[in-house]
């Protein structure tokens, strides 16, 4: 019997996973709001189900609407992409006590790393080294406050436990600013997580950010399929990311990723997932395990040939799925740029009419995207627009391919960050690798 598959998600991921399906003979439900009807996947997919307004709240936020659309299409799983629910321990678990699969980790597991302290515990109980710091319960006597955080130590960072995507954190450099900024902090993850729990660690001020993708099973067995670095960044979004890592010390690597896979034997994990790292001084220091597919992911598959999205399918729905990490061969270097709908000046968002667009081709380049012409993008949802992703030999090649393929590509009507990628790619500080988490923001865009 064939399986339907109901993709809760929209844009370039939705299509990516829709022609994953079509590749392993699933059936498809793409869902959409009333602000999406013109997304190019659902004129692929073999149902389609409007589940609400423009708004995201209304729409792909709205559980009870997804779950009807599910059942009235009569889906046997839904996938959930990345952003909106795919975190969501909740959406994970009534998909689950509705009798669908839901298609990616368990719910209790996404709930365990989706906390940060339970987390960095378990990280730290599996061998992953982690940033020192203090995950107790943080007192409310301001002299008991201020002796934790000395313990740890200035500058340090305040983090929402239940914090993600850049928000529910914020540096203290010295104590007179402690005690205002745990209260800003508090307010903020309550407003954005419903949980204002905090924790202390000492910030790393320039660290690489670096990555470890995993394959699990779910069973006990995992693979990994490398690193990227991910440093190009801006207010801790990622603009650009690449793989592998370079020049980055052999014996911790090893160390890190043995000790990565035996965290997600000892959870169980299921299907595709990312530990983040901060890097410093030959040192890994663990962030948090993203328990989901990665906008990224494309640069991973460019160097193994491992199809991840499929992975997760195959995983999820028991389609026979072989993890040998002796099968998993690495070639080359790969590189994203991430388009956006912005003004690459002032990151303002740049909704409107696609007039005009021309994709990039040729050997080694990739394009993942969802626009064309005609297109109007919606001022409702992420600005992403397309991943540009290239393949080399070596990183230089790489780069090169990339300049190349950004010349090819234009989109006319709205503004995007292209040119910005267009500098990067001639900076010299990022050719030579030299650049870490705060280049971007601090020092490219500062000059």
């Amino acid at each position: 019997m064939t399986r339907k598959i109901l993709i809760a998600n929209r844009g370039e991921i939705a299509l990516r996973a829709l022609r994953a399906c079509k590749e392993l003979d699933l059936k498809t439900v793409a869902i959409y709001s009333t602000g999406d009807k013109e997304l190019k996947h659902l004129r692929l997919a073999d149902e389609t189900v409007c589940v609400g307004p423009a708004s995201p709240l209304k729409s792909y936020l709205n559980i009870p609407a997804i779950l009807s659309a599910a059942e009235v299409t009569r889906a046997d799983a839904i996938y959930p992409g990345y952003g909106f629910l795919a975190e969501d321990a909740d959406f994970a678990e009534k998909c689950e006590a509705s009798g669908f699969v839901f298609i990616g980790p368990s719910s209790s597991v996404i709930r365990q790393m989706g906390d940060k302290i339970t987390a960095k515990d378990l990280a730290e109980q599996s061998g992953i080294p982690t940033v020192p710091g203090y995950r107790g319960v943080l007192p409310s006597d301001e002299i008991a406050l201020k002796k934790i955080a000395n313990d740890v130590g200035y500058p340090l960072m305040i983090k929402a436990s239940a914090g993600g995507g850049g928000r529910g954190m914020r540096v203290v450099h010295q104590e007179t600013d402690l005690v205002s900024s745990i209260n800003l902090t508090q307010q903020e993850a309550k407003n954005a997580f419903g949980n204002d729990t905090l924790y202390l660690e000492k910030f790393i001020q320039n660290p690489r950010h670096i990555e470890i993708q995993i394959v699990a099973d779910g069973k006990g067995h995992a693979i990994h399929l490398g690193t990227r670095d991910c440093s190009m960044q801006r207010r801790h979004q990622k603009v650009i990311e690449e793989a592998p890592a370079q020049d980055v010390n052999p014996e911790a690597l090893e160390k890190t990723l043995n000790a990565c896979l035996q965290l997600c034997k000892s959870i169980y994990y299921s299907g595709v997932g990312t530990i983040e790292f901060l890097y410093e001084n030959n040192q890994f220091y663990f962030i948090e395990m993203n328990t989901r597919i990665q906008v990224e992911h494309p640069v991973s598959e460019m160097i193994t040939g491992f199809d991840l999205v499929k992975a997760q399918f195959k995983v999820a729905l028991d389609m026979g799925i072989t993890l040998d990490q002796d099968e998993i061969l690495f070639r080359g270097h790969a590189m994203e740029c991430r388009i956006n709908a912005e003004d690459p000046e002032t990151f303002v968002p740049s909704p409107g009419l696609i007039s005009k667009m021309h994709p990039p081709g040729g050997f080694g380049v990739r394009f993942d995207s969802h626009i064309y012409s005609g297109y109007l993008v919606p001022p409702h949802y992420d600005s992403l627009l397309a991943k540009i992703i290239t393949t080399a030999n070596t990183r230089e090649s790489c780069i090169k391919r990339m300049v190349s393929a950004l010349d090819e590509f234009f989109v006319d009507g709205i503004k995007t960050n292209h040119s910005l990628h267009q500098r990067l790619m001639k900076d010299q500080t990022f050719c030579d690798n030299k650049h870490d988490i705060n280049y971007l923001e601090e020092v490219f865009l500062a000059s």
